[in-house]
């Protein structure tokens, strides 16, 4: 694929040139284990035209373009095709005056952290799990000197070159790359985990996975589930929480910070808790399948449907 060729010419004179000697291999394989996917959504996105941007903010947002731009037909034929890649999780974003209204605001979330972090202009950085690659955008538009996101889904990596087709910044990529694919790189500035920690049998290996991604005195960025505490606490769901089947360890803020420091970091703080409304996680018409309403208990919303605390999230930074 194009995006990836693009991709190992910008690293090759980087602190990253020694990701290449495994990267390809990596993402031929991927392509051949999903070659009908990818032959379906690739003829899809050959057919978004092309377009000129008026004005482009991925400051304060993700704004491609004006309604102004395009004509009717036109925003018809993107919106057409655009939901053909449904469901859109992360989010919004806004194409040409097409809002895509997605499953969670991820822009709330991004205004949560974007206080607390080391400015990231210049930096490198990386978002391990990134979905669709909403927050690679707002990266970029804080200045990062390289954006990049790993998720081993195809289908965020379409809804990703989608939104790239609009708007083609260089500095900007995705990989479809799982954590326990990515060698000890130690050469991002900046590394975070947003909703990703929950999800992985062995969080403290995973710990150990982000902290080799780091250059020495780089920052991890770390947002996850929790619940209420001491250090001794970390819950262990049973077959589902909120009806994901894979959820292993839900720490709390105090058990999360020994962990960190069992994995070598320093400097650790727990900068925010935030409860997952019924605002910020719900169904649109761009992610139409159950949502965070269909996970709680109707008769107590502090609690799951299985009866557990309803989802909180911490956000954690910490030092290499």
């Amino acid at each position: 694929m194009q995006a990836f060729s693009d991709f190992y010419k910008k690293i090759i004179d980087s602190p990253l040139a020694s990701w290449l000697e495994v990267l390809p291999a990596q993402l031929a394989d991927w392509q051949r284990q999903n070659k009908n996917d990818l032959d379906k959504w690739q003829k899809l996105l050959a057919k978004l035209p092309a377009t000129v941007l008026s004005e482009v903010d991925i400051q304060s947002g993700v704004t491609i373009g004006s309604a102004a731009d395009i004509d009717d037909y036109t925003s018809k034929q993107i919106i057409g095709l655009l939901q053909q890649f449904k469901p859109w999780r992360k989010g919004p974003f806004h194409l040409h005056g097409i809002h895509i209204d997605t499953e969670w605001r991820s822009d709330w979330k991004w205004d949560r952290v974007l206080p607390h972090l080391s400015p990231l202009a210049g930096r490198k950085v990386l978002d391990v799990g990134c979905g669709s690659g909403y927050h690679l955008w707002r990266m970029a538009g804080e200045g990062a000197q390289l954006a990049v996101g790993v998720d081993p889904y195809p289908l965020f990596l379409m809804q990703f070159l989608a939104i790239k087709h609009f708007l083609p910044e260089p500095d900007v990529h995705m990989l479809p790359l799982g954590v326990e694919q990515l060698p000890e790189l130690g050469a991002f500035d900046t590394v975070f985990s947003m909703g990703v920690l929950y999800h992985r049998r062995s969080p403290l290996d995973f710990l150990f996975q982000l902290k080799s991604l780091l250059r020495p005195g780089g920052e991890l960025v770390l947002e996850t589930l929790v619940v209420e505490g001491n250090e001794h606490t970390a819950l262990v769901p049973g077959e589902r929480y909120a009806q994901m089947r894979n959820v292993w360890f839900i720490p709390s803020t105090a058990a999360l910070e020994v962990w960190l420091q069992k994995a070598g970091f320093k400097d650790i703080r727990t900068v925010d808790k935030n409860v997952t409304t019924l605002d910020e996680q719900r169904s649109t018409e761009w992610m139409n399948t159950h949502s965070l309403a269909d996970f709680l208990d109707p008769a107590d919303r502090s609690k799951t449907i299985e009866g557990y605390p309803a989802p909180e999230r911490a956000v954690v930074i910490a030092t290499r």
